[in-house]
């Protein structure tokens, strides 16, 4: 089995889809470990905010099976691709890291860059893998997240509960 980490997010119907998609997961996937939720500014362009957190499992799916997955549970809610890159998101989940697997695997770039750009997705990472090493730099992502300086993005905590 490989521990996967996988972002979420959404800026449209955002609550529904965030758990409707973590429902979809669970189908396939137990336990789901959830990081807090955190709602944050859309980054990019003038739209709604966003719901993001992070969900870690465990899998015995290849990255390509799994990226598959994804996008169909994606696709479920509405999401079409080819879409700008910013953008509003019905559903939006990128794998983040699979493993300490570092390059690209089945067309996906792994650990995903938006892991050190992102206040939205550092945070909740570190904040279910505190001690987890990052892939390529060997830092934990809590020391990562000590690091960095995300002063200028918008990010608060979400009332937000699932199932």
């Amino acid at each position: 089995m490989t521990r996967v980490y996988l972002s979420f997010g959404s800026n449209i119907d955002r609550e529904h889809n965030i758990r409707s998609g973590l429902n979809r997961l669970a189908e396939h996937f137990s336990p789901l470990i959830l990081s807090p939720v955190y709602e944050s500014a859309a980054v990019g362009f003038s739209g709604a905010s966003f719901l993001n957190l992070v969900v870690a499992l465990d899998t015995d799916l290849s990255v390509a099976a799994l990226a598959h997955m994804l996008r169909a549970i994606e696709a479920d809610h509405g999401r079409t691709r080819g879409e700008k890159k910013f953008a509003s998101r019905t559903l939006d989940i990128d794998i983040l890291t699979y493993g300490d697997h570092v390059g690209v695997l089945d067309g996906v770039e792994l650990p995903r860059d938006e892991i050190l750009k992102h206040a939205f997705v550092l945070r909740p990472l570190a904040d279910i893998a505190p001690e987890v090493l990052h892939p390529i730099l060997q830092k934990p992502y809590a020391q990562l997240l000590a690091e960095k300086d995300f002063s200028a993005q918008s990010l608060w905590s979400f009332d937000f509960s699932w199932p």
